[in-house]
């Protein structure tokens, strides 16, 4: 059976950029694959090393929307980054075969630093060793279950290829010791913002939350970003710059031809086509708000999925990590 490695930050709850982007494939890869689920804290201290807190507490927050979601306990194992110490070892490794210069090349890297001036100033003059690094201790994510296929977004294509880069180099140097990784791209590799951004984050904050309230979801669709041309509720408008109308497909609306050709034809105001956005949303949310309601009264039972997914996941490490230090020449006393 081959491996899966994929796993988000603990930095905040999930949103229906990650369920369509993401979770929805690995829904369905898990039954067929041995999965791993990695919770990222280590890497989300790197832009929030100031706010532990926040790192912690997300930790059960991304747990929780996990579950939700669908990724079953018993096909998938979802484990804490920072309890797999073997996963340090090997950054520390991965970090003598990659330059500093191909790191600050990173597309995704640099668009990050940009978004995060307050942190790393205007040029990025302050950005941290960990932070540059993030590719490097990805890389040692997907080695260290010596992961064959890894499902991502888009946006994480550039520090794949780095992945890659560094086991082939490693295999090259010290001897066939990894899989060299391949992604596994979803259907919807980037979804839009509520605000008509070309990605759904939640720093933008444009996003609908997992876990949010109708009343939360209504607010938010209230503010979607709509044909600008259409100016009263009889004007015929064009669907196609609507993010009303992107939802409606993303949300597979039975309706949807009709909401396309009332568009644009004038017969379709804005605000009853949010309300049916609303309706559709809550629809969709539901089963998946109804099963974390479920986890949340079970904090008991979250605890004991994570602390069996580490373990399971740690096993697994520490065999990889055996041959890395055989293949290295550092198997001392053994």
């Amino acid at each position: 059976m081959e491996t899966i490695l994929t796993g988000d930050r603990a930095t905040g709850r999930l949103h229906l950029g990650h369920y369509f982007g993401s979770l929805e494939n690995r829904i369905k890869m898990q039954y067929n694959y041995d999965t791993y689920i990695l919770i990222a804290d280590v890497q989300a201290l790197t832009d929030n090393f100031s706010n532990p807190k926040k790192v912690r507490d997300n930790v059960y927050e991304v747990a929780l929307d996990y579950l939700a979601a669908g990724i079953d306990p018993k096909q998938a194992h979802i484990y804490i980054q920072s309890l797999i110490p073997e996963t340090a070892e090997l950054t520390v490794y991965f970090s003598n075969l990659v330059s500093v210069s191909r790191l600050f090349r990173n597309p995704t890297t640099k668009f990050e630093v940009a978004q995060k001036k307050e942190l790393f100033g205007n040029n990025g003059e302050s950005i941290t060793y960990g932070f540059l690094g993030y590719p490097v201790s990805q890389a040692a994510d997907i080695a260290c279950v010596n992961a064959n296929l890894v499902p991502v977004g888009e946006d994480q294509l550039p520090h794949l290829e780095q992945a890659r880069e560094i086991v082939r180099k490693f295999n090259k140097i010290y001897g066939e010791t990894f899989n060299v990784p391949e992604p596994v791209l979803s259907k919807n590799p980037r979804i839009k913002g509520l605000d008509g951004n070309e990605k759904m984050s939640k720093s933008l904050n444009n996003c609908i939350y997992l876990s949010d309230s109708e009343e939360e979801v209504a607010k938010k669709v209230m503010s979607a970003v709509t044909d600008p041309a259409k100016i009263k509720k009889d004007d015929p408008a064009n669907p196609d710059v609507c993010m009303v109308y992107y939802y409606h497909k993303l949300m597979k609306n039975p309706n949807i031809d009709n909401v396309c050709k009332e568009c644009k034809n004038g017969q379709r105001g804005c605000v009853f086509c949010k309300r049916e956005l609303i309706n559709n949303i809550m629809q969709f949310l539901e089963p998946i708000q109804e099963r974390r309601r479920y986890y949340e009264n079970r904090p008991e039972e979250v605890e004991k999925i994570l602390k069996e997914g580490t373990e399971a996941t740690r096993k697994k490490a520490m065999e990889v990590m055996k041959r890395v230090r055989e293949h290295m020449k550092l198997d001392y006393f053994e």
